[in-house]
């Protein structure tokens, strides 16, 4: 590895010292956070700044409480890989009903620290008793007791089991909330402390997928269950677990909405639940009675082919009106609704509601191009906007009790600022390794589908020398891959450096272009990608006479790694050749909650299914192909990869495989990086 990938490798892709995992608690005068020590120091402490004075205080250094750092729960380590979390160290923490305390675990270990008033330290963290190894512990609205998960069992401390033996796992997320529902909790304590509403997830029916370490035969195979499209989801209840074994089940119709994408309680006698139906069509916002557990619908988005996630809908307004996700006319907008009636239009496209801020809505959307985004204030009874961050990148907000989070994003670097409600500004500490390169792609919409297209040339580059091509797209839905934020142009840019012209583009189906743009893509992956890739790719061409378009490569990971492979597959004559890492080959084998979404069930629509699968391609390849995939990887499974490689081999289609022992989908502790290194002998003797 030369000298950028190994500082991206050492530095975990410039993320290391990094403030992240922000919360306000005490009312708007505390922010807690994680963050490491520097850009070289993978275990992440817990902070908090005060935002009266701009204070930092180090609360909790893992190194300190756990000298020689052990294994943590094989659910925690689970959870890392469905929230993507690369950090070690203190991965989380929750905070108590007041804010003043944080409870975190750590190596299986649970901890919790205190702040007072003043928001100074009242001591040092002190660790909880607890039955068995600790997963998820939360603490209930003063502190003074905490629920964790040990063995799929929900406890408390001070306390006992509070869950029943009755052979499902409790308190936990489910595969396909973690994965694919941004649900990654599974218990909620009630504001008086009396009472926790918690996931019961019977998992019973489900397929189980198992690993085995060929580097390491002598380890046992390891097990979990995956909902696979077509096939049974895992059966989730939600229970209110009372004082003396009380126990109240919360009834709404699961056979018709069995998803359950939110919950929480909005007071001591009500939770508000979001639920969804199995195609995701439909989503309901209850309101539940936890002393009886009855159910009354609040309110309904539905969508002909799916309702697009938008963060922060659907939810209840302070005055009462139910807050919803709607689509402009024609689709050309993400806009929001109040009580049914629109509130935002087409020149606003809604991306996530971060709450009610001075009266106002606040929100984060894009109003110009879509790589980047903005930061408003939306009147809600108008819906007239009002900037709250709105220069060049993009922008994210968190707020409480009049306190803001913004952080900026450009291609001079990533700032974070707290804004008090008195005008005042505070900058937490920011010790990741400075960016290497200051990356400002050509962006440009092309087609006449206006397709988001990125283009990043070699530094230096002189003007008339024809350069290969490396496409470098996601393609895939919910990932958007053409954006001003910069990180993702750092690698891109090395890439570049080593002598091609970098091309990313945002086909139909990726977010942020219009509802109608991303549901392009309802009932098929695979034409609408491959066709709007390669009419994008032969425009720029068009554009930049330097993209030597008889000499292009593609690469990527996960559906980008699927884009790859269809790309040679069923295009030869514009891919010469492809390196595909993690491509889910067959959606039949992928799970239920996010293919089934976009392809329906495939018992419905088999041709669906098969028109996007890989495997009958396999005889059709006549260019050079790279497959690489994780052997730990329980997201896209290793089998995805071998069942291609086995077609190919079947058909008598030359290719490579690179099976990597014990790496997961995230590609941790620089596997990206080598990676990264393997690719470019391969695309340089294969495009030369």
């Amino acid at each position: 590895m030369d000298d950028f990938l190994r500082l991206s490798a050492s530095t975990a892709r410039f993320t290391y010292g990094a403030p992240r995992a922000f919360s306000f608690g005490d009312d708007g005068r505390l922010l807690w956070f994680l963050r490491s020590t520097g850009p070289t120091d993978a275990f992440d402490g817990l902070w908090v700044l005060e935002t009266a004075t701009g204070t930092e205080i180090r609360l909790a250094d893992p190194r300190e409480l756990c000298p020689e750092p052990g294994e943590p729960p094989v659910a925690e380590r689970r959870l890392r890989e469905r929230i993507r979390l690369v950090a070690e160290g203190i991965g989380s923490y929750a905070l108590s009903g007041d804010g003043r305390t944080a409870v975190f675990p750590l190596y299986g270990r649970m901890y919790a620290v205190t702040c007072d008033g003043s928001g100074r330290p009242a001591g040092e963290p002190r660790e909880i008793p607890a039955a068995g190894p600790v997963f998820d512990p939360r603490p209930d609205a003063d502190g003074g007791r905490v629920a964790y998960v040990t063995g799929d069992v929900l406890h408390t401390a001070p306390g006992g089991r509070v869950s029943p033996d009755d052979g499902a796992r409790w308190g936990v997320a489910e595969f396909a909330a973690a994965e694919e529902l941004s649900r990654s909790r599974g218990h909620w304590w009630s504001p008086d402390g009396t009472a926790l509403l918690a996931a019961r997830v019977d998992e019973s029916a489900l397929q189980r997928r198992h690993f085995a370490d060929p580097a390491h035969p002598e380890l046992p195979p390891e097990d979990f269950a995956y909902p696979e499209a077509g096939g049974p989801n895992a059966d989730v209840q939600l229970w209110v677990l009372g004082p003396g074994e009380r126990r109240i089940r919360l009834d709404w119709d699961a056979a018709a909405l069995p998803y359950v994408c939110d919950a929480g309680w909005e007071s001591a006698g009500e939770i508000l639940l979001t639920v969804a139906d199995r195609l995701q069509r439909n989503v309901a916002l209850l309101s539940a009675d936890p002393a009886t557990g009855h159910t009354r619908e609040l309110s309904r988005t539905t969508h002909p082919q799916w309702v697009d996630p938008l963060p922060g809908t659907p939810a209840r307004l302070p005055d009462g009106r139910m807050l919803t996700a709607a689509d402009a006319p024609g689709g050309t907008a993400r806009a929001l609704a109040v009580d049914g009636e629109p509130l935002t239009g087409e020149g606003i496209q809604i991306r996530r509601v971060a709450g009610i801020h001075q009266g106002a809505l606040l929100v984060e959307a894009g109003q110009r191009d879509p790589a980047e985004q903005q930061v408003l204030l939306l009147d809600l009874d108008s819906g007239k906007p009002a900037p709250v961050a709105d220069g060049p990148g993009v922008h994210s907000v968190s707020a409480s009790a009049g306190v803001l989070l913004l952080t900026s994003a450009d291609a001079d670097g990533i700032r974070r600022t707290v804004r008090t409600a008195d005008g005042r500004d505070f900058s937490p500490a920011d010790l990741s390794e400075p960016l290497p390169y200051r990356v400002v792609p050509v962006l440009e919409r092309v087609t006449e589908r206006a397709i988001p297209t990125a283009l990043v040339l070699p530094r230096g580059h002189v003007p008339g020398q024809r350069l290969p091509v490396l496409m470098d797209s996601y393609g895939g839905p919910g990932m958007q891959d053409v954006s001003a934020e910069p990180r993702r142009w750092q690698a891109r840019q090395w890439w570049a450096d080593q002598g091609f012209a970098v091309v990313t583009i945002d086909n139909r189906g990726t977010p942020y272009v219009s509802p109608a743009y991303t549901h392009a893509m309802y009932r098929g992956f695979s034409e609408v990608t491959l066709e709007d890739q390669v009419a994008a790719l032969r425009a720029l061409g068009e554009r930049h006479p330097d993209l030597d378009l008889g000499r292009v490569g593609i690469h990527g990971w996960s559906y980008g790694g699927y884009l790859s492979a269809l790309a040679v597959l069923r295009r030869p004559d514009v891919f010469h050749a492809a390196a595909a890492g993690a491509a889910p080959t067959d959606f039949r084998q992928y799970d239920t909650a996010y293919t089934e979404r976009y392809l329906g069930l495939p018992q419905d629509h088999p041709e669906v299914y098969e028109r996007d699968s890989l495997l009958p391609d396999a005889p059709a390849l006549t260019r050079p192909l790279l497959l690489v995939t994780g052997l730990a990887d329980d997201n896209v499974h290793p089998s995805h990869t071998l069942r291609l490689s086995q077609a190919l081999t079947d058909a008598g289609r030359p290719h490579q495989l690179l099976a990597l022992p014990g790496v997961t989908h995230m590609t941790p502790g620089g596997t990206r990086e080598k990676l990264m290194a393997l690719e470019l002998e391969f695309f340089r003797r294969e495009l030369a």
